[in-house]
């Protein structure tokens, strides 16, 4: 349906006199008529009756009347959802739980009046082919993944180095220590069904059991984190790994512990990635924000693969 044509309608159905609708839209009054007359014919109605104080709607009239306003609030909702500077910033967090959720929640308390769309994607190559469609703005990921170079129109910078902690249940052999070197965890199972072969952070997790000669198993259906959390705290010979920063809650009565994993600590390195032709306003405001706001990287004591992009 022509848009043009419903707002010819709504103009003269609010002012009442083709003359004054025509005022309002810039054209002759006869093109009022002629637009009104082709949306009759398209609906098989009339919709206004001619009166000698103007233009009055008829029954059929006053029933399309909501709709067609309707109609220009969804088509102005479009146009604004591809303006950069009125839409709101989209980025992909990976998961609602994890370490850059809080750096978005931490963005918005900082910049409230920045409108927000926080949207997770699987991998890094669903994420990357939405920044460059232009689905999302940006997206936290460890981005450099070997073979597997970001594309010469994608940019990042490294905002956080997250740590990695050691999930145990109360009845796990390591459960009462504070704290808990690499060399020690050889020998335990760190189970971690999540770990998807081909992602980022499977790549990850490959680098850091070659390097430190751990046992990392991702055996099993991965039913969510609430699934892990009853296993871990049942099951003596099972611990996991997550981020410092991963929010999760669990019953009183499973007693988990969260240990350090030290000497040296894993860190998990988050990127922020964008299109380098990104206009929208609110994205460089939001790399200043993680430019001021987070940890530094490359801290002593701390272990990342070698593959891992150095800025």
């Amino acid at each position: 349906m022509d848009l043009d044509i419903v707002r010819t309608f709504v103009a003269a159905a609010d002012t009442g006199r083709f003359q004054e609708a025509a005022a309002e839209l810039a054209v002759t009054q006869q093109a009022i008529s002629k637009r009104i007359a082709a949306l009759e014919r398209g609906l098989g109605v009339r919709l206004f009756t001619r009166t000698a104080r103007g233009a009055e709607l008829t029954i059929d009239g006053q029933a399309f009347l909501p709709h067609a306003r309707e109609l220009l609030r969804v088509a102005e909702r479009a146009v604004a959802s591809v303006r950069t500077g009125r839409r709101p910033l989209r980025v992909d967090v990976i998961a609602s739980r994890v370490a850059p959720s809080g750096l978005m929640r931490g963005f918005h308390g900082a910049h409230p009046e920045t409108d927000l769309d926080v949207v997770t994607l699987f991998d890094m190559e669903t994420a990357i082919a939405a920044i460059r469609s232009g689905a999302i703005d940006a997206s936290f990921r460890a981005v450099a993944v070997p073979g597997r170079p970001l594309p010469d129109d994608i940019e990042s910078f490294r905002v956080l180095d997250e740590p990695l902690q050691l999930l145990t249940g109360p009845a796990h052999a390591l459960a009462r220590a504070r704290s808990v070197t690499v060399a020690r965890l050889v020998g335990h199972r760190i189970w971690m069904p999540g770990i998807v072969p081909g992602t980022e952070w499977a790549a990850y997790y490959d680098d850091l059991v070659a390097e430190f000669g751990l046992t990392i198993e991702a055996t099993g259906p991965n039913f969510g984190s609430d699934a892990l959390l009853d296993t871990i705290a049942d099951t003596p010979a099972l611990a996991t790994f997550m981020g410092e920063h991963t929010r999760l809650i669990w019953p009183a009565g499973h007693g988990l512990r969260r240990i350090p994993v030290t000497d040296p600590t894993p860190v998990y390195p988050h990127s922020l990635l964008w299109h380098r032709d990104n206009p929208h306003p609110a994205l460089a405001t939001l790399r200043a924000h993680l430019a001021a706001t987070t940890a530094g990287h490359g801290a002593p004591g701390t272990w990342t693969p070698g593959w891992v992009l150095p800025h």
